[in-house]
């Protein structure tokens, strides 16, 4: 599973630099080192007002906060990678 982290100005300035931490804490704690390759990446073209846009494989999401990361990784990582 490869996740890309827009790491871009809009999404810099909405918190990605947080986001990233937590996906790299989440990644550790979950072993899952070996499964995911975490990746920076400029603008992926969906950017939206509020959060973060990831990219997880050819899927995109946009919306990605400190408050919903928990929910989003359960959901979006740990499910498919049952």
């Amino acid at each position: 599973m490869i996740i890309q982290i827009c790491v871009g100005s809009s999404c810099h300035l909405k918190g990605s630099e947080q986001v990233v931490s937590m996906f790299q804490k989440a990644i550790e704690e979950n072993n899952l080192d070996s499964e995911i390759t975490l990746a920076g990446s400029f603008c992926i073209g969906k950017c939206n007002r509020e959060g973060v846009t990831i990219q997880i494989d050819d899927d995109v999401f946009t919306g990605v906060t400190p408050e919903n990361f928990k929910e989003f990784f359960n959901r979006n990582i740990l499910e498919k990678l049952k």
